[in-house]
């Protein structure tokens, strides 16, 4: 599924979406902006590569970020439910219409910790029934490479929640 085809189906049931990145630095929101219309639909993105900003701007535990670093699966989900409650309060958008997204990883080119460089996680929040989800990939390449996949795994993971 590509960017276009998932644009199209937030559009088509009133979805906005609300992006919070870390490895992919804005990668994902120029992803969705390149689509015309793109107002209609992208509330708007935070680049959160340090965690102080993960925890002040997006609500990621700072114990959880300490303990566990910012690349885990629970960062991940709170970057997406944060997101999504930050701009849908910012904008005065019913969070019911809104779905947060959220990229957390290593891109390289050092692992990071035990962390091995190309593992990525990708969160979605949203109203029921799309809920909460979380996907772990495991991507190989360059620095921008790993980026670029990821982008392309965020766009298919929310085409996966929106699917009927």
């Amino acid at each position: 599924m590509n960017v276009e085809t998932v644009f199209s189906e937030l559009q088509q049931r009133g979805f906005h979406l609300a992006i919070a990145e870390s490895l992919t630095g804005g990668l994902l929101c120029a992803e969705f902006v390149s689509v015309p219309g793109s107002s209609k639909v992208l509330l708007g993105g935070i680049v959160a590569y340090q965690n102080d900003l993960k925890h002040e701007l997006l609500g990621v535990s700072r114990a959880l970020l300490e303990n566990q670093g910012a690349v885990d699966p629970e960062v991940a989900a709170q970057m997406a439910t944060g997101v999504r409650t930050k701009l849908a309060n910012k904008t005065n958008t019913d969070e019911s219409l809104v779905i947060g997204i959220a990229t957390t990883g290593v891109a390289g080119p050092e692992p990071q910790g035990d962390i091995g460089v190309g593992t990525v996680y990708v969160a979605i929040s949203g109203p029921s029934p799309i809920g909460e989800s979380v996907y772990a990939y495991e991507f190989s390449g360059s620095r921008q490479e790993i980026r670029e996949a990821t982008v392309q795994g965020a766009v298919l993971a929310l085409g996966e929640c929106l699917a009927p």
